[in-house]
Parts: C-alpha cells; sequence; structure tokens
C-alpha cells in the first residue's frame, strides 16, 4: 500500500505546525545556575588576579625588576637630572643604561659615581629602558630611586623649632602635577626654607618627575604629608607660627608683609586657588604685586616669588 513501502522515499513525513514535545533535555541544561561568581583574584583577566600573583611573586623572593607599581621605585631619566640627583646624594639603588648610548662626560661621570658609591650599573636594551621608563626620552640612562620617605607633620615642626632661622614652610593645597611640586621643594631649598607639606590625598606626591623637577634637592628638603591639612595648620598656628595664604585682592601684599617671623606659605592651585577651609584657616590672605594684564602667576612661581622676598627681609635683619 502507498505510504507503507520501507523503500527509500516511500515513508511519510510529519509536517506538523508549532512546538513538538519535549526538547530532549536541553531546556533543563539551560536553566540550570553556573554556581558562584569567582572572586575577583581568581578571574585570570582581572587587576585583582594579577596583584594576587605579584604578592605571590614577592613573597617568594622573586622580583620583576621592572615591575611599576606605585608603592615600588622610580626612575628618574635623562642626563642632567640623573647628574643633579647624584650630587644631591639621593638614596639611588640601581643606574641603568641602555646598550649602544653615546658616551660623554655625563654619562662617565654617572656611571663613575655610582661605582664608587656601590650603586649598581646595569646595561639593558634601548627597548628594554624604553618600557621602564614608559616613553624614549631617557636619553639612554635611568637612575632608580626608592619610594619617598615623607615625614611626619609634628616632626617638622619640632625640627623647625631648633633652627637657627625662624621657621618657613610651604604647604601645597590643589596642587596635582608633580613638576610644579619639585619646582616648589626646589624654590623652598634654594630661599632656606625648612619644608613642605602636602595633602595625602588629592595631590601631587614626590615621584620620578617632582624628583627630575627638584634636582635633586627633595633628597635633603622633608615633605610632610597632612591627612588633614586644616589641621596640620593649626598645629603650627599653636607652635607660632603665621599661616599665610596666596590669593588675589588679600588683607596684605608681599610689600606690606614681615616675613621675618615663622611663617608658614599657604599656595593654592592657578586654576582652583584656596579652597575654602584653607583659606579660613589662614590668618593672613596675602597678594602678590604685579601687572594688571596678568591675571595670576604659575603656583611654583609665585612661592618663589615670596620665598625670595621673605629670604631678603631675613637677611636684611640681621
Amino acid at each position: 500500500m502507498a505510504g507503507n513501502t520501507q523503500r527509500s522515499g516511500g515513508v511519510r513525513k510529519k509536517n506538523k505546525k508549532g512546538a513538538t514535545k519535549g526538547s530532549g533535555g536541553q531546556g533543563r541544561r539551560s536553566l540550570r545556575g553556573k554556581g558562584a561568581t569567582p572572586k575577583a583574584e581568581d578571574r585570570v583577566y582581572h587587576a585583582a588576579y594579577k596583584r594576587k600573583q605579584a604578592a605571590k611573586r614577592r613573597a617568594s623572593g622573586a622580583h620583576d625588576r621592572f615591575a611599576k607599581d606605585d608603592n615600588q621605585v622610580e626612575l628618574v631619566v635623562g642626563r642632567n637630572p640623573v647628574i643633579e640627583c647624584l650630587h644631591a646624594k639621593v638614596p639611588a639603588t640601581a643606574l641603568y643604561v641602555a646598550e649602544g648610548t653615546k658616551n660623554d662626560e655625563r654619562l662617565a661621570e654617572a656611571v663613575h659615581t655610582c661605582a664608587d658609591r656601590g650603586i649598581s650599573v646595569l646595561e639593558v636594551s634601548r627597548a628594554e629602558l624604553d618600557r621602564m621608563t614608559g616613553n624614549g626620552m631617557h636619553q639612554g640612562i635611568g637612575l632608580q630611586i626608592p619610594p619617598f620617605q615623607y615625614t611626619q607633620v609634628e616632626d617638622l615642626i619640632e625640627r623647625t623649632a631648633s633652627a637657627p632661622q625662624p621657621g618657613l614652610v610651604v604647604a601645597l593645597d590643589n596642587i596635582t602635577d608633580p613638576r610644579n611640586l619639585g619646582a616648589v621643594i626646589r624654590s623652598v631649598a634654594a630661599f632656606g626654607g625648612h619644608g613642605v607639606i602636602i595633602p595625602e590625598r588629592r595631590s601631587a606626591s614626590v615621584t620620578a618627575v617632582a624628583w627630575r623637577t627638584s634636582a635633586g634637592t627633595a633628597a635633603r628638603l622633608p615633605v610632610a604629608k597632612a591627612t588633614n591639612m586644616v589641621r596640620s595648620l593649626k598645629q603650627f598656628q599653636q607652635a607660632g607660627y603665621q599661616v599665610v595664604g596666596l590669593d588675589a585682592g588679600g588683607d596684605h601684599t608681599l610689600d606690606t608683609y614681615d616675613g621675618t617671623t615663622p611663617t608658614v606659605i599657604v599656595v593654592g592651585s592657578e586654576g582652583k586657588g584656596l579652597s575654602r577651609l584653607v583659606a579660613d584657616t589662614c590668618d593672613t590672605i596675602m597678594s602678590i604685586p604685579m601687572a594688571k594684564w596678568v591675571e595670576s602667576l604659575n603656583a611654583s612661581v609665585a612661592a618663589g616669588v615670596v620665598l625670595s622676598e621673605f629670604a631678603r627681609q631675613r637677611r636684611a635683619v640681621k
């Protein structure tokens, strides 16, 4: 009978529309839970996993000398900055020199100085030094320095109390450019200041860029981190300091202010200026006389101008 034959092409096919019964278990499997989400440190693509592995390597004694980490070493690059840091006796740990770097007096001096002080001199490929520094502007040389050791605010107050000259400190508010920080450190050292205060958060830190801009003076000048800038300024006031904030339209100008007493100069950013609470804490707001068509000065320039004038006043009373 037609339709009952078993020969090829003779089987009647069903062509019903709609869903068929069951799915062979596929539906149940798709609805089955996949278990708890792995921890971030167990996911190989996650940054937490990489940190965990790095911690394991450090614990086991392994070390990637080129690893980048905020709490690890910094590199000062460029021949002049390296020489200046060595002259200032920055506590360096290694000198990296790119293979094939053209020798000159500065490079020879850096290598000989490091050798005399027991600082390791390591030759690496130029590509490797590029990777370590993040750019190719190193001039074939990089000086490795350990993390900067900050001073406590209380220790800075105690140190200035025993200084032969009245204390002179610069506090930075809203300064996020490490080049500004390095330039301020250099100016404070040049004009006989005793230290710099920076906020613990939302502020530039003493990184390799700041080291380079300070020309190594950060090795000799204490820099303190303030957990709370307002509280730190009040500590200086209790120790007999005048706290002077730099801002336009202040009570005094640089021409009328006496800077021969213990003083903290508070410098804000060029854009934001002083924060409200810091400005309210200052004993005096002082402005710098300048041409009317100039709106403001860079923070490090403003600090240098005031420090220079206060240093002149202090020399005059000797």
